[in-house]
């Protein structure tokens, strides 16, 4: 088992393990692609994995391919943790994964209008509150500084957050914390980013709000496609949106 500690130890030899469990019986070559060592790197740090028992290698007409194994691995788990305490043990480990999983979400919408007139509106307090709920956002928009939003009808902020990137009229990407209600403000930080490309007389906006959890609150990011609806109706029409949504805090 000394050997196996060892192994482990290096997040270089970890991260082949990790490659050789994505996809097993990969060639020197293959594994190497995911690393910025020398292929000569590569091939010592597998070996001290071969030595530890934790990889074999099967020769298959030229190729020399390596597999993961995992019996040494569950040697060690069968040592230290016993039948009783591995339910709970499986189970902290399920949760740990659920909540440090990342989750996703990409939003994309085309707007007849300039990259600067829609970098105003996602920017312009005043404009901001014709179709995102009422909701206003006040910021001097540099890299680093800090952005509000509020809502007349709320006591306090109803959100809060960073500026990590401001690049106008083409990208804005932003850290959140939502403070609507207990329920989101317990999901923490996320991240939304604006991104803005003009193709002919409109615009691509594409939105991505990434950084949460998997099976975050879904007020987070739900109200997404009726925010971008209501900003693509003010910007063509000078009109608000009238679904009972987009409606119902405003």
């Amino acid at each position: 088992m000394d050997a196996v500690f060892r192994a482990l130890a290096d997040p270089t030899r970890r991260g082949l393990l990790d490659e050789l469990f994505r996809e097993d019986g990969q060639t020197l070559s293959a594994l190497g692609e995911h690393f910025s060592m020398t292929r000569f790197g590569v091939m010592k740090h597998l070996r001290q994995l071969e030595e530890a028992g934790l990889v074999v290698t099967r020769r298959r007409g030229r190729e020399k391919l390596h597999f993961l194994n995992p019996v040494p691995i569950r040697l060690v788990h069968d040592r230290w943790v016993s039948k009783y305490a591995e339910p709970w043990a499986a189970a902290l480990s399920g949760l740990k994964r659920k909540m440090e999983s990342p989750m996703e979400k990409v939003f994309e919408i085309y707007i007849r209008t300039t990259p600067e007139r829609l970098w105003e509106a996602i920017t312009d307090s005043e404009i901001r509150s014709k179709y995102q709920f009422g909701n206003r956002i006040s910021s001097d928009w540099t890299n680093g500084s800090r952005f509000e939003m509020s809502h007349q009808g709320a006591p306090g902020l109803v959100g809060e957050g960073e500026n990590l990137e401001v690049d106008p009229p083409r990208r804005l990407v932003q850290s959140m914390v939502a403070l609507w209600s207990d329920e989101v403000k317990s999901e923490g930080t996320s991240r939304v980013t604006w991104e803005i490309e003009p193709v002919g007389d409109s615009c691509r906006l594409t939105v991505t709000h990434d950084e949460l959890r998997e099976g975050a609150n879904t007020q987070l990011y739900g109200g997404w496609p009726m925010i971008l609806s209501g900003l693509k109706t003010w910007l063509e029409t000078g009109q608000l949106l009238t679904t009972p949504g987009s409606l119902m805090y405003s």
